[in-house]
């Protein structure tokens, strides 16, 4: 095994997040970029798995000056810049929005959890959707919001 998974992901209480393709998760599974486990002492990591393939999300900085260069090159006398710029793109980091989206929207319904890290992380891990992936590579599965809030 490759044992890509390091700092901060190896850290025992993080929710350490992988990739799935964003559209067919069961058909193409874990993303190629996406590291493996086990850490380097063993421990199983990934936990879960997300979309990260070709994400849509907000542009900033470097990536925003990409973009408003390539809106004048194909449009040269537009006269105003949209307020707003998105860019797609892949990787763990895409993956990792979802899920801490996914954590936010199920303490907003479920605020008994709220100050309960390990609870919320076993209840994500415990109720993911199997991919049929090994271990190592899917960690417990797809993140299932809905099935996370109706599990408690």
């Amino acid at each position: 095994l490759d044992l890509t998974i390091n700092d901060p992901g190896n850290a025992e209480l993080a929710i350490t997040v992988g990739s799935s393709h964003k559209e067919m998760p069961h058909i193409y599974g874990v993303s190629y970029f996406s590291s493996k486990g086990p850490t380097g002492d063993g421990r199983l990591k990934p936990d879960v798995v997300a979309p990260g393939e070709k994400i849509i999300s907000c542009a900033a900085g470097q990536e925003r000056d990409e973009v408003i260069v390539k809106m004048k090159a194909a449009q040269p006398h537009a006269k105003e810049e949209p307020q707003c710029f998105y860019h797609e793109d892949s990787g763990t980091s895409m993956s990792a929005a979802h899920v801490s989206g996914a954590v936010a929207a199920f303490l907003s319904i479920r605020r008994e959890f709220i100050g309960q890290p390990e609870r919320v992380k076993e209840i994500f891990l415990k109720t993911a959707t199997d991919l049929n992936r090994a271990r190592y590579f899917q960690g417990f599965g797809l993140i299932d919001l809905m099935r996370a809030i109706q599990s408690v």
